[in-house]
């Protein structure tokens, strides 16, 4: 084969290949674009595929904390009476055999002015499960709070974290705001008190509107906790109930999870975000 012929073949190939790079990218851009591209005319921030609240879009440096409740109780008392101590209110997540093992529990996070979220009955993987399967879950945990306090529960955080459009929409349809978090502390994983407190208090997430999750049950959540509120009323912020940060009504999400509040474009007459 001549030297022409060897440049033509390799000329060939690279042509070849490009073209079918082309045809690969089109493909993906055809079957994953619909899901995560804005809707709607005039909006950049209506998403087709539905999240939960991760955190909020606000100006003031307002941030919640948060913690799930699903197995012991060991430290709840401490975790409440730190929180007293330092003037915050919480928001506590708790699956419904936590409500029926620890009512009086229950009745001190209630009776301490901070939120009840409900956590799910069972703590399943949510995604795994039908609408009906859904709700089952959340109306059996939303029942016990009634029964027990009177109360109906609005928030609700899916166990693992773990959720898709089913289970958004199953919640929202029982009345629900759908609740994750931008800020982990990564309690759960035992590594210490002082770890907790540089994961929470240096997060790369952590701003105005922020969700952090804990857990009432991690080994060191309870002797991290005064420090970490400390530090971070510190740094400016002020603790409110996700129930006080989020918005209820006249809001939308971007591809973030950032819920943020609709206002209008008086020229447009459009809903934007702000």
């Amino acid at each position: 084969m001549s030297e022409e012929e060897k440049e033509n073949l390799r000329l060939f190939l690279k042509t070849g290949l490009a073209i079918l790079t082309c045809i690969l990218l089109l493909i993906s851009a055809i079957v994953y674009l619909p899901k995560v591209m804005p809707t709607g005319a005039g909006s950049a921030a209506v998403w087709a595929k539905k999240l939960p609240i991760y955190c909020v879009d606000t100006q003031e440096k307002k941030i919640a904390i948060s913690f799930d409740a699903a197995w012991g109780n060991e430290d709840t008392a401490q975790i409440l009476e730190i929180l007293k101590q330092n003037d915050v209110r919480a928001t506590f997540f708790m699956t419904g055999g936590w409500m029926e093992k620890y009512p009086e529990d229950v009745k001190a996070i209630y009776e301490a002015g901070h939120d009840l979220g409900n956590h799910s009955e069972n703590h399943k993987q949510m995604s795994k499960l039908s609408a009906a399967q859904c709700k089952e879950e959340l109306q059996k945990a939303h029942e016990k709070i009634r029964a027990l306090l009177g109360v109906e529960m609005t928030l609700f955080r899916p166990p693992y974290g773990d959720y898709n459009d089913t289970v958004i929409t199953a919640a929202n349809e029982l009345g629900y705001h759908v609740i994750q978090w931008d800020v982990d502390s990564l309690d759960w994983k035992d590594y210490g008190a002082e770890s907790i407190i540089r994961t929470v208090c240096g997060h790369k997430h952590l701003g105005n509107g922020s969700i952090i999750l804990m857990h009432n049950g991690a080994k060191y959540t309870a002797q991290a906790l005064d420090t970490l509120i400390k530090n971070l009323k510190e740094q400016g912020y002020v603790f409110v109930p996700i129930s006080e940060l989020i918005y209820t009504e006249d809001y939308e999400m971007d591809h973030e999870g950032r819920q943020h509040k609709k206002t209008q474009d008086l020229q447009s007459g459009e809903s934007v975000l702000r």
